[in-house]
């Protein structure tokens, strides 16, 4: 059945033009540099929080961590010691420097490999949240680090 469209074409421009600017406003607000701050704050946020719970005191990996990678963590290629020392200091190091925005397309890089072994060796079915981390990840490695970094001052892209 067929509808009449009871709008005009200039009230339908008039309230897209409307939008159209309101949308270009916020593009103007919101830059790549600070889109990239924030995603290279919340992804650092996740994996410097998970390589806490692998320590304690400043760096010292606990019985319990090697345990987790001899059991639930346990790759295929690597033994479990190896992989709880790469993957704890993994989780400290690379999310500091990307909050610092030093080195932090390699960073993110190093993130998103870890990621992908996580996804695929370790929980498979957590695909929703590997690819949240994913995104933020390509974000980074497409955008670099931004205005607000040590990569810009130091002029690395």
């Amino acid at each position: 059945m067929d509808t009449i469209n009871t709008r005009s074409p200039a009230a339908d421009n008039s309230l897209r033009g409307l939008w159209n600017r309101v949308a270009t406003r916020l593009g103007n607000l919101i830059s790549d540099s600070f889109l990239v701050l924030v995603a290279r704050i919340a992804i650092a946020a996740i994996f410097f929080m998970s390589g806490r719970t692998k320590v304690s005191d400043v760096l010292t990996i606990t019985p319990s961590t090697y345990e987790l990678f001899r059991t639930e963590y346990a790759l295929p290629v690597i033994s479990p010691e190896l992989a709880a020392h790469l993957s704890t200091y993994s989780e400290h190091l690379f999310p500091l420097l990307l909050v610092l925005g030093l080195f932090t397309r390699l960073s993110a890089l190093a993130l998103l490999g870890m990621t992908f072994v996580i996804e695929v060796f370790v929980y498979p079915d957590a695909w929703p949240t590997h690819l949240s981390w994913a995104g933020l990840l390509l974000i980074i490695i497409a955008r670099g680090a931004g205005a607000l970094s040590l990569d810009r001052r130091l002029g690395i892209r």
